[in-house]
């Protein structure tokens, strides 16, 4: 049994009215796969990068536990790499750079160790690279998770309608939902994207935290109030790989596992946007995760006396 994450590994320069870098590592699948490792030690990752990425680098996602047979190294070609600069707000950014270098003709290669997965998520990639990955599949997991944003809706809708209908979970932002649906209702957003096919909805409102949908189920989940946010870059890959690392922990698909997995998503993803990059994930120990995850519970816990 093991979780694959398929997704971006890349180079990011990113500039916050908190500071800049130069070139570091990013990716969604970086950023999930980190995530993920914190409460499932068997993810392992598909992804591409040139002879430019450091081994170091590499190395970084093997101490904590992740699988990197999936990674391509292609010889003689650069890193996909991305630099962005994010306005006063932070929840807006303009791309300065997308260099799509090795990620052009990415081909998804499932390695025969990787065919014993149970979890898989799809990070942001084309619709058609995320359903190569599935009927590469020997068998088909018993979770698909699917992350997408709008730029696959203006101009691969058709492909991305028919990935949708191969996943479990569809996670995107609030606007996205509104985009893919007509709806600006995110309840009517919901059950029409429900009815495309996934089981599971999940959109994101960045500051102001989570919904899940699930039939006539819905669950709000809070955002962690901070006091400084230095870099949102990676946020919602985090979340999504802290979401899928916990369903693979407890290893049962519910309505209430999924409302715990938000949690846990939400509760890396505040950590990770409280440093540059990936900077946050790399070294948390068990008690900082396990700390923050209580203020999660404590932001939204009552009693209300009769």
């Amino acid at each position: 049994m093991s979780l694959i994450i398929i997704g971006t590994v890349a180079f990011d320069a990113i500039e916050t009215p908190f500071g800049k870098t130069d070139k570091i590592v990013g990716g969604a699948a970086t950023y999930a796969s980190l995530a993920a490792s914190y409460f499932y030690n068997k993810a392992k990752i598909v992804a591409v990068v040139g002879d430019d990425f450091p081994q170091s680098d590499i190395d970084s996602f093997k101490q904590h536990g992740i699988d990197t047979e999936g990674l391509q190294v292609k010889a003689g070609e650069k890193s996909f790499f991305w630099s962005g600069k994010y306005h006063n707000d932070m929840n807006s950014r303009d791309t300065l750079v997308t260099e799509l270098n090795v990620l052009e003709n990415f081909d998804p290669i499932i390695p025969e160790s990787y065919q014993d997965c149970e979890y898989l998520m799809l990070g942001n990639l084309t619709p058609q690279v995320q359903q190569t990955v599935i009927k590469r599949l020997k068998n088909r997991p018993k979770l698909i998770v699917m992350d997408t944003m709008n730029f696959w809706m203006d101009i691969m809708m058709g492909d991305l309608l028919e990935t949708i209908k191969l996943v479990d979970v569809l996670t995107i932002n609030d606007a996205e939902a509104r985009q893919l649906s007509g709806e600006y209702s995110l309840v009517k957003a919901a059950k029409k994207i429900l009815a495309m096919g996934p089981k599971y909805l999940i959109i994101k409102k960045g500051e102001h935290g989570a919904l899940l949908f699930h039939e006539d189920q819905i669950f709000s989940a809070p955002a962690l109030p901070l006091a400084e946010v230095f870099d949102p870059t990676g946020a919602g890959d985090t979340f999504a790989g802290g979401f899928i690392g916990y369903m693979a922990k407890v290893g049962s698909i519910n309505f209430n596992n999924m409302k715990n997995a938000i949690i846990y998503g939400s509760a890396l993803a505040s950590f990770c946007v409280e440093k540059f990059g990936t900077e946050k994930l790399l070294n948390l120990t068990e008690e900082e995760v396990a700390a923050r995850i209580q203020q999660f519970v404590e932001l939204s816990a009552f009693t209300i006396e009769a």
